[in-house]
C-alpha cells in the first residue's frame, strides 16, 4: 500500500524472461481532475499506528447486511497490528478483537490485512454468516462466525486451531512476511463449495483456498491450487519493464473481488492494474486496464529507499494512478453494475462496467471529499465495500465505505510532529449513483 509501505519505488527489475498476456486499451475520457465530489456522511473514530493507538492501522471494510433488521447492519474493518474492529451504520464502535500474539518474543504478531464476508456458510449446525481475514502476520486466514444477539459482541473467532500457513512453510518462512494478504471469499453457485481467493505479499501469486467446516464447530481451510500473474511485461517498443520495487519484491497483488453472478475474479495489481480472472484460477488472466505508470522505468536510491522516475514512454493507462487498490462490486437487480476501484495515486475512484466483453469499459468515476472541517474525504485509499441494498433509515439507498489513509484533522505527538491516524468513511450510496450518473 502506498501509505504505510518504505520505499515503494525501487529499481526496475529487468527480468530476462517476458511474460505477455492479453491487455486491453484505456477508453478515452475525462481525466481525474474533472471527476465529480462526493462527501461522507459520517466517519469511524481515528486508528493510530503507534504504541499508544495500539499499533492500529485502518485497512480494508466489509459490509454484514442483518436479514432480520437491515438498519442495524454492520461494517467489519482490519487495523494490522490492532486486530478487527466492527462498527454499526452510524460508524460508532461496536466490538475490537485483537490480533494473535506472536508465538514467541521474536515471531512475527498477527497482523489483520483484508476481511470480506460469506453469507450462509454451510457449519454440522447449520447455516452461518462468517467474517474472513487475511492475517498476514501469521500466514493464515481468521474466520469469525457473526451473530447480532451475542453477549460481548457480534464476532466470535471460530478458526480451526490446526488451520496450516496459507504460503508458508514453517515458522522463519512466516516471519520473512511474504504471507497472506489481499483476500476476497467467492460461493461456486454450481458446488455449493466456499472459497477465499488469498494474495501473497511481495509476490504475484495468488490462491484458490477452500473454506470447510470441521466436526467440532471450526472452520478449515486447504489449498485447492494457485496461479501466477506476471512480473515482468513486453512493452509494445520491444523492450522487457517490470514495476519499480523494493530489492527482492515482485509486484504485489492486494485489492480482489468476485463477480457472484459470473464467477470472475477482479484482481489489483498494484504498481500494473486490474486483472480479470476465472476465480478458480484455471483460465489465462486478462489485463483490463492499466496504471499511468505502466511502463516507466525507475532507478532505486538505497539511500532515500525512494525511486527515480524515468521518461514516460507513454504505455500506461488514463484512469489509474498506482497503487491500484480496494476492489468492490456494486451488483444492480437487473444483473447490471459496476466495479469499483481506488485509484490511491490522486485519491480517485474509477468505474468500471459489471459486463464481461473484451474490456470492462470505463464508466467514469469520483472523489470522495471533505463534507466540513471536521470531516474530511478519503485520501489514499486502500480498501474500499459498497453495498446495494437498504439498511434501514439510515441508508434507505445503500452504503459505500472506504478507508481514509490521512485521517484529519492531524493530532500532535508531543514531538513536534503530528501522529500517523487513518480511519473510514461511511458515504450514501444515492450520492454516488447521482454524482456519477450511474
Amino acid at each position: 500500500m502506498r501509505t504505510h509501505r518504505t520505499g515503494r519505488r525501487t529499481a526496475a527489475l529487468v527480468l530476462s524472461t517476458a511474460v505477455l498476456f492479453l491487455s486491453a486499451p484505456a477508453p478515452a475520457g475525462a481525466d481525474g481532475g474533472s471527476l465529480p465530489t462526493v462527501t461522507p456522511v459520517s466517519e469511524t473514530p481515528a486508528l493510530y499506528d503507534d504504541e499508544a493507538g495500539g499499533n492500529s492501522d485502518a485497512d480494508d471494510p466489509a459490509i454484514w447486511r442483518n436479514a432480520a433488521d437491515p438498519g442495524r447492519s454492520l461494517v467489519l474493518a482490519t487495523a494490522k497490528e490492532g486486530g478487527l474492529r466492527v462498527y454499526d451504520l452510524g460508524a460508532r464502535l461496536v466490538q475490537s478483537l485483537p490480533a494473535p500474539r506472536p508465538p514467541a518474543e521474536d515471531d512475527a504478531p498477527g497482523r489483520y490485512n483484508n476481511v470480506d464476508v460469506v453469507t450462509g456458510l454451510r457449519t454440522p449446525t447449520g447455516r452461518a454468516d462468517v467474517a474472513v481475514v487475511s492475517d498476514r502476520g501469521n500466514d493464515r486466514l481468521r474466520i469469525f462466525r457473526i451473530d447480532p444477539s451475542r453477549p460481548g459482541g457480534p464476532l466470535t473467532d471460530i478458526t480451526d486451531p490446526a488451520a496450516a500457513p496459507v504460503f508458508s512453510t514453517d515458522q522463519a518462512d512466516i516471519n520473512e512476511q511474504r504471507t497472506a494478504y489481499g483476500l476476497a471469499t467467492w460461493q461456486d453457485k454450481s458446488t455449493g463449495r466456499t472459497y477465499a481467493l488469498v494474495s501473497r505479499r511481495e509476490r504475484t501469486r495468488l490462491a484458490l483456498v477452500e473454506l470447510t467446516p470441521t466436526a467440532s464447530g471450526t472452520v478449515t481451510y486447504r489449498k485447492v491450487r494457485t496461479l501466477d500473474l506476471p512480473a515482468s511485461f513486453r512493452l509494445p517498443n520491444g523492450t522487457t519493464w517490470s514495476p519499480c520495487t523494493e530489492p527482492g519484491e515482485l509486484p504485489q497483488v492486494e485489492g480482489m473481488v468476485v463477480d457472484p453472478a459470473t464467477g470472475t475474479l477482479y484482481a489489483g495489481q498494484e504498481d500494473i492494474g486490474i486483472w480479470r480472472m476465472r476465480a478458480d484460477l484455471t483460465r489465462e488472466p486478462v489485463l483490463v486496464d492499466k496504471v499511468r505508470e505502466y511502463g516507466v522505468p525507475g532507478v532505486y536510491d538505497e539511500a532515500t529507499e525512494e525511486c527515480t522516475a524515468g521518461a514516460d514512454p507513454g504505455f500506461g493507462g488514463e484512469r489509474l494512478s498506482a497503487d491500484v487498490e480496494g476492489l468492490t462490486l456494486l451488483q444492480e437487480r437487473d444483473g447490471d453494475g459496476y466495479l469499483f476501484a481506488s485509484s490511491q495515486g490522486d485519491d480517485t475512484f474509477a468505474l468500471y462496467d459489471r459486463e464481461v466483453s473484451e474490456h470492462n469499459e470505463y464508466e467514469g468515476g469520483f472523489r470522495v471529499g471533505a463534507a466540513s472541517a471536521t470531516l474530511d474525504g478519503s485520501q489514499e485509499c486502500d480498501g474500499a465495500a459498497v453495498l446495494n441494498a437498504p439498511l434501514g433509515s439510515r441508508y434507505p439507498n445503500g452504503l459505500l465505505v472506504v478507508q481514509d489513509g490521512h485521517e484529519t484533522p492531524e493530532v500532535p505527538d508531543g514531538e513536534g510532529g503530528s501522529r500517523t491516524a487513518t480511519g473510514f468513511k461511511f458515504v450514501d450510496l444515492r450520492d454516488v449513483v447521482d454524482a456519477a450518473d450511474l
